[in-house]
């Protein structure tokens, strides 16, 4: 059976708009109707009239969907779940809040930002304790904004993007769990122990090969990199921000090397363009959606089995709805 021809039967046969992460495989991005980062593939899914959503990606992206837009059907080919938003859950969130108590730090005098690499649950804990979303491309917009609040800033879940952008803002941060709780109530900017396995694999010594090898080649990142990497790059974006940067405003001529997850980089443009790697910096739980889940996905929908649907309680739509919100308005 030929699976591409047959998704696209089911495509024009259905009532049904597929949406995928730029870090899909090919095979799966090539089929989407609409292709993008997590908030802006969110945004636009929720725009389009199709009652049926297919997001190819990892499991917080399809409950984003859901928390924006309730009335549409919501289904995930492989419901894969980013590593980083599994380091965090509500128990761990109110463990981390429990410890800055302990040490004198109330509640009332903590802003929580969460980093939309998390779970719908985690963003309804954020939106109680009226705090925000941020994505990498807003986060310095909506970190200035909480820091108008005069509270101290908790970031979850990413310690390197919450690092990363104090340091741009030129504002002190900390990692519970790692720094002295001395420390950590000094910081403006407190984060959770949280990473990006693929980011983490980029490395300062890399760099330094690439700039040996290439004198004039330039170094973009995203800021998920530990920040000894953003430190010695010469360019630092979002997803969105480094495709923007390296087919739009460099020379094709121009050799760039850049730090983050393969399947995009690979896609850029045809020539002098590197991953900042010695291995393949491939993120495991995106790539782990195939054509066949695909396929058994639609089929699912032309049958009503509805197989893999994304489900999320009211009372956390509430609330992550509020967190997301409040994103927007800034």
């Amino acid at each position: 059976m030929d699976l591409k021809n047959e998704i696209l039967k089911l495509k024009e046969e259905l009532d049904v708009t597929i949406v995928a992460h730029f870090y899909q495989k090919d095979e799966v991005f090539e089929l989407a109707d609409i292709v993008g980062d997590s908030l802006e593939l969110a945004k636009r899914a929720i725009a389009t009239e199709s009652e049926n959503i297919i997001f190819c990606g990892v499991g917080f992206m399809g409950e984003s969907v859901k928390v924006l837009s309730p009335s549409k059907r919501v289904f995930m080919p492989k419901i894969a779940c980013c590593a980083m938003a599994k380091m965090i859950d509500v128990d761990y969130y109110n463990n981390n809040l429990e410890i800055l108590n302990k040490a004198g730090l109330s509640n009332d005098n903590i802003l929580p930002i969460t980093y939309i690499n998390s779970s719908a649950a985690v963003k309804a804990a954020v939106g109680k304790m009226g705090g925000y979303v941020c994505t990498s491309a807003n986060a310095y917009k909506i970190i200035e904004r909480g820091l108008e609040s005069g509270k101290k800033i908790f970031f979850v879940p990413d310690r390197c993007l919450g690092q990363n952008f104090a340091k741009q803002i030129g504002l002190k941060s900390a990692v519970v769990g790692i720094d002295p709780i001395e420390k950590v109530l000094e910081a403006d900017i407190i984060c959770f122990n949280g990473f990006c396995s693929v980011h983490q694999l980029f490395t300062p010594e890399d760099i330094d090969f690439f700039r040996e090898k290439y004198p004039d080649i330039i170094v973009a990142v995203h800021p998920e990199c530990d920040p000894a990497v953003v430190d010695k790059a010469d360019f630092v974006g979002s997803t969105s921000q480094l495709i923007k940067y390296i087919t739009q405003d460099l020379s094709p001529d121009q050799k760039v090397v850049v730090g983050t997850e393969y399947n995009m980089v690979n896609r850029l443009r045809e020539k002098n363009t590197y991953v900042l790697s010695s291995t393949k910096p491939e993120c495991p739980t995106m790539n782990e959606t195939t054509l066949e889940d695909l396929y058994n996905t639609l089929l699912s929908i032309k049958n009503k089995t509805y197989t893999n649907e994304i489900f999320v309680s009211d009372d956390t739509v509430k609330y992550a709805r509020i967190a997301l919100e409040r994103m927007f308005e800034v």
